[in-house]
């Protein structure tokens, strides 16, 4: 009976460290990818100048080349005149904005959206659950979380903190409503 304990057992440790090798290695081979709104922002809109190659000089033995047919440019492929284009603003209107007081269950959330050249700029924590000490250890490691995930999305879909569900729940729900406030 100890014997099979033993097999069962040393096949459960092996099984778990074969678990632990392979994600480890899967999760160290994936490339770091920039968040959604880092990609849209780098994107840029194609060029209407056409790429021609430099002509050569013709050589006395060589025969021309065929002619190609002319094309009139249509309105889509025309060059825009150049105008000076002012910069996009962005989403949010200029300044600081409180959002709602949202129930995290064992208190409730308020948050400040701070907008500064129409984006998001900080975000201010104005209230948490603080009253006992296991909310205060959570809520000072989830808000800080909350806070970077927000700047980085430019609004309040940030994913929730593990640990901190109603806390991260109360966060997007205040910063939603700052953010509906300051909306353009």
């Amino acid at each position: 009976m100890s014997l099979r304990k033993n097999l069962v057992s040393g096949s459960f440790i092996a099984a778990f460290l074969a678990y632990v090798f392979v994600s480890s290695a899967r999760t160290s081979a994936l490339p770091a990818l920039p968040p959604p709104s880092a990609v849209a922002m780098n994107v840029q809109a194609p060029t209407a100048t056409p790429t021609v190659p430099p002509a050569s000089a013709p050589s006395a033995s060589s025969t021309p080349p065929p002619a190609s047919p002319t094309r009139t440019p249509s309105a889509e492929q025309a060059p825009a005149p150049a105008a000076p284009r002012a910069q996009p603003r962005g989403r949010y209107k200029d300044g600081t904005y409180a959002g709602v007081s949202a129930d995290a269950y064992y208190g409730t959330v308020q948050v400040a959206a701070v907008i500064s050249g129409g984006r998001l700029a900080d975000v201010r924590i104005l209230d948490y659950p603080q009253d006992r000490g296991t909310s205060r250890m959570i809520n000072q490691q989830a808000m800080p979380t909350l806070v970077q995930e927000a700047l980085t999305a430019q609004s309040a879909h940030v994913d929730g903190v593990s640990g901190a569900t109603d806390s991260s729940g109360a966060f997007r729900t205040s910063l939603a409503s700052a953010l509906a406030q300051a909306g353009a």
